[in-house]
């Protein structure tokens, strides 16, 4: 027997549980193995399931507690895990040829990439646990590069704890790599990579500190090589980028100092660099830096360090000046500086350079003209018209720039016109007109014409007329000509019309409603139109237009009510009547109407009453007034309470001063009509106010009834006998309000002073001339005693009822006798009489006493005389009217003739000494006074008293 062949009991179970332990191995890398060839087995199109990396990390967690292994198994777990990952890669492309035909949702897709990075995460290991392995090269880094890969797939899918996890194995594993020792460009880059993706990392976990530390690490892993430093510089640059993009406070220094960070290693790159294609990319990643860091200053205010990074751009030898950015920041560095001149150079040189987009000249553009502001306007527009002629423009480009121009709104001040006839002169450009053109641009059109629109309502709104007309003008090129688009057309047309109206150009304003009106036949254009005619003080063809505004099919009644003010305020009066009038026919009862009855039959009177010559319209509108409220009722059509009240009173008190009115012009015809609807008016009021109203309602009656009377004296037409009725019935209705008012039961009352004595008198005089024409003697006389009774009477309303009884067409003598004397008394019992009318009462007396009885009564004409005599005793020369007192002297002496014809000696000589008693009290009769004593002397005498009578006793004065 061997002794190999011997062994212990011991020694047999070991060997027993090491074949056990192998055969275990074997099991869990057949388990790997399967599940390994059911991914390897996927179609591409199919999601990846779930249970193959679920089963493989079973299978890997048993696995890694059976450790270590001997380098066989070893080798078969790379293996395995090189067919992994293969097929992870397989699967990949299959994925990513798919992802350009899109056929799933984006879930599963996010799903199936899932899957993918755990398979990935598998395989990395797989190879960690394996270990090392003998004939693999450089396990560890390839273990790494497996680990730092799937990191990254797990990076994007931004699941950084798991992306973390990998590259800090992967760290793990080569941490104790000597640097000095390490010559495979790849596996130095993987080091660089590894410290890179570990730093991107911890900066989107937001634990910057680390981020920046890993960043820094790397710098001793660059190995002097350009690739390496690119690499580093641009991690720098993105993270500069990321900073500004967050807009936190003191984010513009970090960024900054990122970019300086990654600009001196771009430097430290170009002096490492070896081959041209390396250095042109390091000098391109330079100039972008410089232009990040030439940014940043301007954002900072820092405008001269702006400046001279465009300088030191624009000096390198990479044709970096003609980058498109590097005139924007060059111009709004020189901006900031407040050096206009040399921002205008650049933006004019814009022109030229035909690499810059778009985009780019229409910020700068509008960069300038918001720094430069008005001033720059011209520079701005020849900027952008130069560029059309270069280059090809989008209409949104256009609009842009029109806007910039524009400004944010408003329209005060010369800057905003010089503004508005900038944006005109670029609109209007027949190349600026063209990017409108088509279907494509009809947004842009769109926004053009609103821009355009809203510029000119501002100024239209600041009265701006000229301006706001030309920019309307302008819009128009941005509406197409047709039918769509009528309707905006004939909009842009009225709008013209009102500007040029604010003008006072009448003639054009006629032209662009004419057109509107082709386009859009409606009350808008109708009433512009009407505009016009007032203003042109057209003011038939103004009222033609009133009636054309109600025939449009969207007429509202507002319209009337707005011509009728356009119309007062033109002063053409007879224009705002037509319009009310019309806006009247649409009353109806029960209707409802915007604007009450009343509201506008008081505006039509008040306009009537504006000129003169309109009466007869005037009560036409106020007779209309009253009879519809009549029809509908008072408190209908004036109104309730205090509203009412005052609509009443309005028309009362109108129809009363319109009626003075007339009478003090003579137009007694038309006084009585407004005085009896003043009447009505005040008797719709008296209900309220009883006292007030029904005296206003009695001094209505009677005013009419004084003024019929007057109208007929005038026409010398006697009033026909339904006038004369209607007068009695009137004057029925003003007794009764006169003898129940609350200032008197009766006319004689004490308390009757308490009401206008005119009233009564022309009551009384009124009501004595109809009685006169119904031939009522006795109440005539029964009515003027109780009016002298009266204490309102007066010697003056006694005078004129006496004359007009002795002279009327209707003389009653003896109303004249009582009036004449009642007045004669009350004036001769005055302190200071009136001499005039006493001495007008006295002859008039005795013309009325020798009309009533002759010539027989002697004595009572005698009374008469010598009553006058008395009262001209003791007078003043001249108190008396001296005309009247020759009157007297000489109507006495000549009485005396025909008593001495018949031999009446004794009462001839008694009305001749009459005569002469009254030629003493005259100063003027001297003369004829000393005739008179020496024909009384001589009546003693021989000669014959009978033959010389004829010739003596008459005496002219």
């Amino acid at each position: 027997m061997k002794i190999a062949e011997i062994s212990s009991p011991d020694h047999r179970q070991g060997h027993h549980d090491s074949q056990f332990q192998q055969q275990h191995h074997l099991h869990l890398v057949s388990q790997i193995e399967s599940s390994i060839k059911q991914a390897e087995n996927l179609s591409p199109g199919k999601p990846l399931p779930v249970t193959i990396s679920d089963d493989l990390r079973k299978y890997l967690n048993q696995l890694s507690q059976l450790a270590p292994f001997p380098n066989s198994l070893k080798l078969l777990v790379w293996k395995l895990s090189y067919r992994l990952w293969n097929a992870c890669v397989d699967l990949s492309n299959a994925a990513s040829i798919r992802s350009r035909y899109p056929s799933s949702s984006s879930s599963s897709r996010k799903d199936s990439t899932e899957e993918h990075a755990k398979l990935r995460h598998i395989a990395a290991d797989l190879l960690a646990v394996a270990g090392g392995v003998s004939g693999v090269p450089s396990p560890v880094i390839k273990s790494a590069s497996f680990y730092h890969k799937t990191g990254l797939i797990w990076h994007e899918l931004r699941n950084f704890d798991l992306a973390s996890t990998c590259f800090e194995k992967a760290t793990d594993l080569v941490s104790n790599f000597d640097l000095n020792t390490i010559t495979d460009a790849g596996e130095r880059k993987l080091l660089l990579d590894l410290s890179i993706a570990r730093s991107r990392t911890a900066w989107e976990i937001s634990d910057q500190n680390l981020a920046m530390t890993l960043l820094n690490r790397a710098r001793t892993l660059l190995f002097g090589l350009a690739e390496h430093y690119k690499a580093l510089a641009s991690q720098y640059m993105m993270f500069g980028k990321s900073v500004l993009a967050k807009s936190e406070s003191g984010g513009l220094s970090e960024a900054l100092r990122l970019m300086n960070e990654a600009l001196d290693l771009y430097e430290k790159g170009l002096h490492a660099a070896r081959t041209r294609e390396e250095m042109h990319e390091l000098k391109d990643l330079r100039s972008k830096t410089l232009r990040f860091v030439s940014a940043i200053h301007l954002q900072m205010g820092e405008y001269e360090s702006v400046i001279k990074c465009v300088k030191v751009l624009r000096d390198g030898d990479s044709g970096e000046h003609h980058h498109p950015s590097l005139p924007v920041l060059a111009m709004k560095g020189w901006l900031g500086l407040g050096r206009f001149m040399e921002a205008e150079k650049e933006l004019r040189g814009m022109v030229v350079n035909k690499g810059i987009p778009e985009g780019v000249w229409v910020s700068a553009v509008e960069a300038y003209f918001q720094a430069a502001g008005t001033a720059g306007a011209e520079t701005a527009k020849g900027v952008f018209l130069g560029l059309l002629g270069r280059c090809h423009i989008s209409a949104s480009a256009a609009v842009r720039v029109a806007h910039k121009v524009v400004g944010d709104g408003g329209s005060g001040g010369e800057g905003a016109r010089v503004r508005a006839k900038v944006v005109a002169e670029i609109v209007s450009d027949e190349r600026v007109v063209a990017l409108f053109s088509g279907e494509a641009a009809g947004k842009q059109r769109v926004a053009m014409h609103a821009l355009l629109w809203n510029c000119a309502a501002d100024h239209f709104r600041s009265k701006d007329y000229e301006t706001s007309a030309e920019i309307f003008e302008k819009s128009m090129l941005y509406v197409p000509y047709d039918s769509e688009n009528s309707i905006l057309r004939a909009k842009g047309f009225r709008v013209l019309c009102l500007c040029h109206l604010g003008l006072s150009q009448l003639d054009q304003a006629q032209e662009y409603i004419n057109e509107a009106e082709k386009l859009e036949p409606n009350i808008t254009a109708a009433f512009l139109k009407l505009k016009i005619y007032l203003q042109k003080n057209d003011k038939n063809s103004s009222i033609n237009q009133i009636q054309a505004m109600t025939t449009c099919l969207d007429f509202s009644l507002d319209f009337l009510s707005l011509a009728a003010h356009e119309a007062v305020a033109c002063r053409a009066l007879t224009v705002a009547v037509a319009a009310l009038s019309s806006l009247l026919n649409f009353y109806a009862n029960g209707k409802s109407m915007p604007t009450p009855e009343v509201v506008v039959l008081r505006a039509l009177i008040t306009i009537l009453t504006q000129e003169p010559g309109n009466e007869l319209e005037v009560f036409k509108f106020v007779k209309w007034a009253y009879n519809r409220a009549s029809e509908v009722g008072s408190d209908c059509f004036f109104g309730k309470g205090e509203v009412g009240r005052r609509e009443r009173n309005w028309f009362a008190v109108t129809s009363w001063n319109l009626g003075t009115k007339t009478g003090m012009e003579r137009n007694f015809e038309l006084c009585s009509h407004f005085m009896k609807l003043a009447s009505k008016f005040y008797g719709f009021l008296a209900d309220s106010e009883v006292e007030e109203n029904s005296i206003m309602v009695c001094k209505s009656l009677i005013v009419t009834v004084s003024a019929m009377i007057a109208s007929e004296n005038q026409k010398n037409a006697a009033l026909s006998d339904s006038e004369v009725k209607q007068v009695i019935e009137l004057l029925d209705r003003a007794g009764k309000i006169l003898k129940t008012n609350s200032t008197g039961t009766r006319l004689n009352d004490d308390q009757a002073s308490n009401i206008e004595p005119d009233l009564f008198f022309i009551y009384t005089f009124c009501a004595y001339e109809i009685q006169g024409r119904l031939n009522d003697l006795g109440s005539q006389l029964v009515l003027v005693k109780g009016f002298a009774s009266s204490k309102v009477c007066n010697p003056r309303y006694l005078l004129q009822i006496g004359l007009r009884a002795s002279q009327g067409p209707w003389p009653n003598y003896e109303i004249a006798t009582f009036a004449l004397n009642e007045c004669l008394s009350a004036l001769l019992s005055s302190p200071s009489p009136d001499y005039q009318n006493v001495a007008l009462i006295v002859r008039k007396l005795i013309v009325i006493a020798s009309i009533r009885k002759g010539e027989t009564d002697d004595e009572a004409l005698h009374a008469m005389y010598k009553q006058a005599y008395r009262v001209m005793v003791g007078l003043k020369d001249g108190e008396y009217p001296i005309e009247e007192g020759k009157w007297l002297a000489t109507t006495a002496w000549n009485r005396a003739a025909l008593p001495m014809r018949l031999g009446q000696i004794d009462v001839g000589k008694k009305w001749m000494n009459t005569g002469l008693e009254l030629a003493k009290q005259v100063p003027s009769m001297e003369t004829c006074r000393l005739s008179m004593e020496d024909f009384v002397g001589g009546l003693g005498k021989e000669f014959c008293v009978q033959n010389d009578g004829d010739n003596r006793s008459q005496l002219t004065v």
